[in-house]
């Protein structure tokens, strides 16, 4: 496996791709035609050089998905809002209040807001939560390391059983199974791959540098920390949790980064839950694969760190493609 660089994430019925500043969204429209939206975004550690620092770019770079992120789920969403409820509906008084407000400015405005929310929402049910229902425990566990690892526990079991609720929603899993062939599409050329849907479709769907990864590493390095780090009271406690999310997510962003060129053994093991990706069909395999081009030249990419790999000319099929279609037509 030789490192690409390129990343992304799962929308509404598509996916985001991401390439240096470039990035695009490829979208399932409701009448099955992909539409692909092709965009630059300079991170946050290129405008500020102290941002890309090893330990503090972590958190930035995290603030750069989840923006991108947003953006990318805006575009996605659009093409499933109710446009004739909306023509014949009055806007409420929010909607004059923020449009007053705002001006132009509004989708950011309330982008923000539901960033900042998100965000709140995840310390008090993944770091508060957690520290709460071990402090319940003191009583019967008086070692802090062993406090510390039972709070770790906690964690992450109350992380699985979230994703796990939310996958039996029928939009967010057919959301795990676009990221899914995110993953697919990036293994199969970090794998030396020509990049068709038949390719795509035999790839894996784990993959090291996955934002899963990160929040589970994060998870396991809180454990450390708060082995470490001790505080009695209560209200205390929760605050030193709260500062060292910066910290601990600085120190989770560089075991990914390694992660990612890395075939260790061990690193493998640890980055490599696939909680969020269910396997994709054929037509979500497609519209990766239009994200993915749009910002990366694979064939370029594949013939400089794999010369042994066929590469069709434009236009031109390999040979498993002619033998996988020829099979196909056998079939029929």
């Amino acid at each position: 496996m030789k490192y690409s660089g390129i990343g992304g994430q799962a929308v509404i019925e598509g996916i985001m791709m991401k390439n240096k500043d470039d990035y695009a969204t490829a979208v399932r429209r409701p009448d099955g035609v992909i539409e692909v939206k092709k965009d630059t975004y300079v991170s946050l550690a290129e405008k500020v050089k102290f941002f890309s620092l090893p330990f503090v770019r972590g958190v930035f770079s995290f603030a750069d998905s989840m923006i991108l992120g947003m953006r990318s789920l805006s575009f996605s969403a659009s093409f499933f809002e109710d446009d004739e409820e909306d023509a014949n509906s009055e806007p409420s008084k929010l909607e004059l209040w923020l449009d007053k407000t705002f001006g132009e400015k509004t989708e950011k405005a309330l982008m923000g807001f539901v960033m900042a929310i998100s965000f709140l929402f995840a310390i008090v049910i993944f770091m508060i939560v957690p520290m709460l229902i071990a402090n319940a425990c003191r009583k019967v566990i008086h070692s802090d390391t062993l406090m510390a690892i039972l709070e770790g526990v906690i964690r992450i079991a109350v992380f699985v059983a979230y994703i796990k609720v939310i996958s039996r929603m029928e939009d967010i899993s057919r959301t795990f199974q676009y990221h899914g062939a995110e993953h697919k599409c990036i293994n199969c050329i970090e794998h030396g791959m020509t990049l068709t849907v038949d390719h795509v479709r035999e790839s894996s769907r784990f993959h090291k540098r996955c934002g899963t990864s990160f929040l589970i590493i994060v998870m396991l390095i809180s454990i450390l920390f708060f082995m470490v780090i001790r505080v009695d009271n209560v209200w205390l406690r929760m605050v030193s949790r709260i500062l060292l999310i910066p910290v601990i997510a600085g120190v989770s962003y560089e075991f990914l980064r390694l992660a990612g060129r890395s075939d260790n053994c061990l690193v493998n093991l640890f980055s490599k839950p696939g909680l969020t990706t269910s396997e994709p069909d054929d037509g979500m395999i497609e519209v990766a694969i239009q994200a993915v081009e749009a910002v990366f030249d694979w064939k370029a990419y594949l013939r400089e760190n794999f010369p042994e790999t066929e590469i069709p000319e434009d236009g031109e099929k390999t040979a498993s493609e002619a033998t996988s279609e020829s099979e196909k037509a056998v079939q029929k």
